[in-house]
């Protein structure tokens, strides 16, 4: 039984999560309340990281869940005020970026690449709110070798590096002397696995992913804007051994033949006559939602503008 649930119902996840599901739920609420995109989430930012801090660690966790945090605390595991056990600013950028620190703390946690695809929208989109269909390509893992990019059975580890990634090369100096090398082995580049094309898998052809057609469903809420951007986390490119990587969909607003946005309002500019100015007149327009809007003028009102009547 769980004494307490705290850290779990900041992280949003169950008691019973898996230690993938921790990690998923923390890497989307870091990113969310990270200080640099939202400095008033600061104190939110401080508890995630340190509930992530603990429910990532068994030992740590399996001490919450008999005694919650006043377990911690008595046990010196209080809030340090680090960043999710981070010893530096650059150990979550690592985190979560594949750089050195983060990726040696927490094996198998590093992202995809971001990919980004502009969506052109028509203003009416945007007024009225749509859901526009978008098919982009992908890579997946391929399914019949599950990324390992060979055939079942067959050996994937580098013959000459026995899977170490290294080669030692020793040089005769002298009488005696002898000079030994460790360089990246050149016959797997240092990725500790060779396979030979006769090994490859059928589906793949070695390349441990397959092309896929993708089709997003991009929901615009009324009142969107230009360049504003809707992201569908984890839905971008998959790599064996990495999360996959988010899509991001940039609006890009067509111009309207009458109608121009400034913020929440749209503006129409009309031409009139010297006589409809002097003696008013009336105009028909055509919202965007297939509404019409009389506009009228009064007689001699050049300058006060003109106001709409329903029709």
């Amino acid at each position: 039984m769980v004494k307490e649930t705290g850290y779990y119902d900041l992280l949003g996840v169950r008691p019973a999560a898996t230690l993938d599901e921790i990690k998923r739920a923390y890497r989307r609420l870091a990113l969310r309340y990270h200080p640099d995109k939202n400095p008033s989430e600061g104190e939110r930012f401080k508890q995630i990281s340190q509930a992530y801090e603990v429910l990532s660690d068994t030992h740590k966790r399996a001490l919450y869940d008999r005694g919650g945090e006043r377990a911690m605390k008595e046990g010196g595991l209080g809030n340090r005020g680090g960043s999710a056990g981070f010893g530096s600013p650059m150990d979550i950028f690592d985190f979560f970026f594949g750089g050195g620190c983060g990726c040696a703390a927490h094996p198998g946690f590093r992202a995809g690449k971001t990919v980004v695809h502009q969506l052109s929208v028509s203003l009416e989109d945007l007024y009225n709110g749509t859901t526009r269909k978008l098919s982009l390509q992908k890579n997946v893992i391929c399914r019949k070798c599950g990324g390992c990019g060979v055939r079942e059975g067959a050996q994937r580890r580098c013959p000459k590096c026995h899977g170490s990634g290294m080669e030692v090369r020793i040089h005769q100096l002298g009488p005696n002397m002898i000079q030994q090398i460790q360089t990246v082995c050149s016959q797997c580049q240092g990725q500790g696995e060779w396979i030979r094309p006769r090994d490859c898998c059928l589906s793949c052809n070695g390349r441990k992913v397959v092309r896929e057609k993708k089709i997003l469903s991009v929901h615009l809420d009324k009142g969107m804007k230009d360049g504003q951007k809707i992201t569908f986390h984890e839905e971008g490119d998959q790599v064996p051994g990495l999360e996959p990587g988010d899509i991001i969909i940039v609006l890009d607003q067509k111009e309207h033949p009458v109608f121009r946005r400034s913020g929440d309002d749209l503006i129409v500019r009309r031409e009139i006559s010297l006589a409809d100015a002097l003696c008013g007149c009336r105009q028909v327009i055509r919202t965007l939602d297939n509404r019409s809007l009389l506009l009228a003028s009064q007689p001699g009102g050049i300058g006060s503008g003109m106001h709409w009547i329903p029709l």
